[in-house]
């Protein structure tokens, strides 16, 4: 009976020591969000504009409201859908424009799980530009990286 009692007491710590090993401490530090990076230019020129908004068209938010000098700007994809519209004003002046992309899941690691990133595929005017005078793409893979995406030519 106590061989019995020390194979159980023997498997009761294997399995807490293999428990305690598995699990991963530690938190996420990492950014977890992959926003569309878009740098504004004047003229050729990389201009901050003197006040920024902007919105999600047919959602219910503002991601910038008149905040001053933003370069660049971070732009929120909708990682349950295509596409996305937003409306930007920089210094009073508006321009409706849809972001069409691709959505793929990306394991950022263990500790920080998932997120989506995205490939653009373009964007463009849902009526005749106010304020844009071009759309250049730097880069069509939008990750959690700190890398410009698009300049927005005003």
């Amino acid at each position: 009976m106590s061989n019995y009692k020390s194979e159980s007491l023997l498997f009761v710590l294997s399995g807490v020591i293999l428990l305690m090993v598995s699990c991963s401490g530690g938190s996420c530090f990492e950014e977890t969000e992959s926003y569309l990076k878009a740098s504004f230019y004047k003229n050729s020129v990389r201009t901050a504009p003197d006040t920024l908004s902007l919105s999600g068209l047919n959602v219910d938010s503002t991601i910038y409201l008149k905040v001053l000098k933003v370069q660049p700007a971070l732009i929120p994809l909708n990682a349950s859908s295509p596409n996305s519209v937003f409306i930007i004003t920089v210094n009073g002046v508006s321009d409706t424009i849809k972001a069409i992309y691709t959505n793929y899941p990306h394991l950022i690691s263990k500790q920080c799980g998932y997120t989506f990133y995205h490939h653009l595929d373009t964007i463009i005017p849902l009526s005749h530009f106010h304020l844009i005078k071009r759309i250049e793409y730097i880069n069509r893979t939008i990750t959690n990286l700190n890398v410009e995406n698009i300049h927005i030519h005003y």
